[in-house]
């Protein structure tokens, strides 16, 4: 199955403000949010809109650095997809900037980068035990 736009991703060097932001815009953000590392809402159509803190991002890309500003997270069905996609995207001559591995929050994770420079994540849910 073709992977799914499933979340947009930014980060946030000043959670509080970010959110007052988006909050201002209308988006429904819990109260308290911005003490958090990592928030997301889910938008009327299904779409996530994401935030997370210089430090979430370095905790599995060390290195890191403040730039493009935004990521694109596609929705794979199945932990063996994100491989595959992986590995036909970077086969085909794209940058693999981050291989699969299984992240510490429950998913098969893989980073791309598109031609723009673009950060393009690919996930999927691993089993539980």
């Amino acid at each position: 199955m073709t992977p799914r736009l499933d979340l947009v991703g930014t980060v946030a060097t000043d959670m509080a403000r970010t959110l007052d932001f988006y909050r201002r815009l209308g988006l429904d953000i819990p109260a308290g949010a911005e003490t958090e590392p990592h928030v997301e809402v889910t938008l009327a159509n299904g779409l996530r809109l994401a935030w997370d803190t210089p430090e979430v991002i370095r905790s599995f890309d060390p290195d890191w650095s403040p730039g493009g500003g935004a990521s694109l997270a596609f929705r794979c069905d199945s932990p063996a997809e994100v491989d595959r996609w992986y590995a036909e995207l970077t086969a085909a001559g794209y940058d693999g900037h981050l291989p699969p591995w299984d992240a510490h929050w429950g998913q098969r994770y893989a980073v791309l980068r598109d031609p723009t420079g673009t950060p393009v994540d690919l996930f999927a849910a691993l089993p539980t035990p």
